[in-house]
């Protein structure tokens, strides 16, 4: 780890964020600026007018449930990690973390959450751990259903002329999909755990080593929990199945009623689970431009109007915007609280 008590290596250090914070911040706008080039805005407006405003409620009322169900598994696994923590506290730590989510990019808005979690337990180890888990199992249970709905719904054939290709891209999907659901149960196996992380350590080998490091880093931390047992992880994976994507993926449904979008359910599924994992590359801020650019590429081909689509990302991202006005109430009481027991 850097001395930052040398000015110099402090002030680089500083530098390098705000250059970090800066490029994220051109990204964002840049994408924001191609979205709002493509979309007609007159044709915006008729949409806005005709918007079924009363699912607009529904999502916000569904996203509150869902981030509640979320934080008592988040209390499951903490528990498992010998870390005591009420509910309450980790629906906050998470609404707090959706309002720093609209200024620092992706996962690392994730490192407040923790520090809320860490002075709430005093082991900042195990709630990384715990953290890192529920990050890893999230992200598989979105690539599994995704890549099923891609191979049942095969979007290849509305987008791609060619029959072969069309052909090849569920099988490509399915050997994705196995590869996944092999590799997740081996990792959580003592016996095979050490070859998996061999054979991990060198695909990932060609990347810098800043990235090697951090992805050996979330192997160890997932191995902590190869002794939870097979009914532990069994009951957070049905968790994380109704609050991350089933939960999700009525969240899009409700929000593409509301901008009169149309189209299968199963393209709902994979569209969720795509931004998902986008969106926890940190480059941009609040998944903004990302989220929109997608919506208006990818529901294209079902013949959903540029404009119908970035006002279902809207809804979507007002979504986000509740979550962190309750995580600036939940801010300002603990700041307060604190004032007061340390005068």
């Amino acid at each position: 780890m850097k001395n930052l008590s040398n000015p110099k290596q402090y002030m680089t250090a500083t530098a390098k964020q705000l250059i970090k914070l800066l490029i994220r911040i051109l990204i964002t706008a840049g994408l924001l600026i191609w979205v709002f080039s493509q979309v007609d805005f007159e044709q915006f407006l008729q949409t806005i007018k005709s918007a079924r405003w009363q699912f607009l409620i529904a999502v916000w009322i569904f996203a509150l449930i869902l981030f509640w169900i979320r934080s008592m598994k988040m209390r499951l696994i903490l528990k498992k990690q010998s870390c005591l923590i009420s509910t309450n506290t980790i629906f906050g730590a998470t609404a707090a973390t959706c309002l720093y989510s609209l200024i620092l990019p992706g996962i690392l808005s994730t490192g407040v959450k923790w520090y809320i979690l860490k002075k709430g337990t005093g082991k900042s180890s195990n709630v990384l751990c715990s953290m890192i888990y529920n990050q890893w199992l999230i992200m598989t249970i979105m690539m599994v259903f995704g890549l099923a709905a891609l191979m049942f719904t095969n979007p290849a054939s509305l987008s791609i002329s060619n029959t072969t290709n069309q052909r090849l891209f569920p099988v490509v999907c399915g050997i994705l999909l196995l590869a996944i659901i092999v590799v997740s149960l081996l990792l959580l196996n003592r016996r095979t755990y050490g070859k998996i992380t061999k054979a991990i350590a060198a695909l990932i080998r060609p990347f810098p080593a800043k990235i090697r490091q951090k992805g050996l880093e979330v192997l160890d931390q997932i191995a902590t929990f190869q002794t939870a047992g097979a009914g532990f992880h069994l009951r957070i994976t049905a968790f994380s199945i109704i609050d991350t994507l089933i939960g999700g993926v009525i969240v899009y449904i409700l929000s593409a009623r509301a901008a009169n979008v149309t189209a299968p359910v199963g393209t709902f599924v994979w569209l969720c689970a795509v931004i998902y994992i986008l969106g926890r590359v940190p480059v941009s801020i609040a998944n903004l431009g990302v989220r929109e650019a997608m919506l208006i590429v990818l529901l294209a081909p079902y013949g959903v109007e540029k404009p119908q689509a970035l006002l279902m990302s809207m809804i979507l991202f007002s979504a986000l915007i509740v979550m962190a006005v309750i995580g600036a109430g939940y801010q300002i009481f603990w700041t307060v609280t604190a004032k007061k027991s340390n005068p």
